[in-house]
């Protein structure tokens, strides 16, 4: 379990969370500033509305998630799929049952066949038979034995599983697509956070500069550099802040959320910095991968694919009953006067002797498709260990990073202030004080970049060990 100085570094995380308020409230912007770091959302500051209509909501990750495994349109598309394979076994099995047709004709004769019989020891040609014939009837057979019907007994609970399993992995990608979808928006926010006490220290920077060259103790030259950072800050607050309208449209997409219309994210920053662990030490079972039952499940197809073409010599016997209601006359208005009805019951039984050796090829291609699927498990096996070798790789380095960053974010912050006194004290040049600004922002984004990359690692390596779950 990847347990050590965990503690130390929420306690970092919790202590960065507070600097950013103590420098917020000096600067006097507080609440711009810290209505995006603590989970405040955009528009909502202390609970209350600014400016967004009412009816945004303010939706959680496991809101998102439940929400999209509603109304996703593909993961939809995969529940439909399930009663599509439902009906097609229901259509197979159909087979089964007995196959009842009811049929009628009718036939006028403007010449009556002509029928020899011998008469008088002459062969002599008579008129057979009458005008008008009507006939109708009922078929109806059974089948008792074809192999077309056994193999769609056989295979469909199959068919069912196969659908469901399309499903299941349907929604791990879904839920795995909407989390890093949600966390990335939340970076987007985080660094408007950061870009936003970037911008309050350059004001105040550049407040300094001024004051100090309109008092005659610098010339323009810090000024003039002091603005140009704030620009630059500026600049980079702007492109996070449209970047989280796109990331907005992104996650509304993953999720199935009408575009047109708004929610907010909310979220917990304790609770997220406690989950970004996991037990690196659980073993890898293939069997929890859904890609793995999904090939299990087409391996027991193909096997009944397999024993279907070898049962194909056997032969099939159905039973079947016709009656036939016959209507005869010369006359067509004495047509339906009187009947003359038969019905005859029998069974049929095919046997093929000799199909061109299409059934031993068949079998063989079967047999030949078994040994592929085969070779797909072993292939499958490698995939899924080299997947999660690189998601455990990826998670315990971001891990890592993340710590070092944090270290970093700490050491840049003392520097920087150390740095501002010593300007202010006519110590150190100003461009000192820009460097040691560059460096805690940078410190602080490169912090919150490991953060949300441990996060996705963590992910990554939760659907690599199949440990993504499907429901909320």
């Amino acid at each position: 379990m990847v347990t050590r100085s965990s503690f130390t570094s929420v306690l970092l995380f919790l202590f960065l969370l507070a600097s950013h308020e103590i420098y917020a409230q000096q600067s006097g912007n507080a609440s711009s500033g810290d209505k995006y770091l603590m989970g405040a959302i955009p528009g909502f500051v202390g609970g209350k509305e600014t400016g967004i209509d009412s009816n945004t909501t303010m939706l959680t990750l496991a809101d998102c998630i439940r929400y999209a495994l509603r109304n996703q349109p593909a993961l939809n598309q995969s529940l439909i799929d399930e009663s599509i394979a439902r009906t097609n076994n229901a259509i197979g099995l159909s087979g089964w049952l007995p196959q009842v047709t009811g049929a009628a004709t009718y036939q006028h004769y403007f010449q009556l066949p002509i029928a020899f019989s011998t008469i008088n020891g002459v062969l002599t040609p008579l008129t057979s038979g009458v005008y008008n014939y009507s006939i109708p009837s009922v078929s109806a057979s059974q089948t008792i034995f074809n192999t077309d019907v056994l193999l769609a007994a056989r295979a469909a609970k199959l068919n069912t599983l196969g659908a469901k399993q399309n499903t299941v992995s349907a929604k791990i990608n879904l839920v795995s697509g909407v989390s890093k979808a949600f966390y990335d928006l939340l970076l987007s926010i985080e660094q408007i956070s950061v870009y936003k006490e970037d911008t309050a220290r350059l004001r105040k920077n550049q407040a300094d500069a001024y004051n100090r060259y309109k008092s005659g103790i610098v010339d323009k030259v810090d000024y003039k550099q002091a603005t140009i950072s704030l620009n630059n800050s500026l600049s980079q607050l702007k492109g996070a802040t449209e970047a989280v309208t796109a990331k907005y449209a992104v996650l509304k997409q993953l999720m199935g959320f009408t575009y047109n219309t708004r929610f907010t994210v909310q979220f917990d920053t304790a609770q997220m910095m406690q989950e970004i662990y996991i037990d690196t030490n659980e073993r890898l079972q293939f069997e929890k991968r859904i890609e793995y039952r999904e090939l299990q499940t087409a391996k027991r197809m193909q096997r009944e694919t397999t024993l279907y073409y070898q049962l194909s010599f056997l032969p099939s016997l159905s039973a079947y009953y016709n009656y036939n209601y016959e209507l005869e006359s010369n006359s067509f208005s004495d047509l339906f006067s009187k009947a003359y009805p038969y019905s005859i019951f029998g069974l049929q039984l095919n046997i093929p002797i000799f199909t061109g050796l299409r059934r031993m090829e068949n079998v063989h291609k079967a047999k030949l498709q078994e040994q592929r699927t085969d070779w797909d498990e072993v292939n499958l096996r490698l995939a899924i260990y080299t997947q999660y070798s690189q998601a455990l790789s990826s998670y315990k380095s971001n891990l890592y990073y993340l710590r070092e960053q944090g270290e970093n974010v700490e050491m840049a912050r003392e520097v920087y202030n150390i740095v501002k006194l010593q300007y202010r004290e006519g110590v150190k040049a100003y461009l000192d004080v820009i460097i040691a600004e560059s460096d805690l922002q940078t410190s602080e984004i490169n912090y919150l970049n490991a953060l949300f990359q441990l996060i996705e690692s963590k992910i990554d390596l939760e659907k690599a060990m199949g440990d993504i779950p499907t429901e909320i």
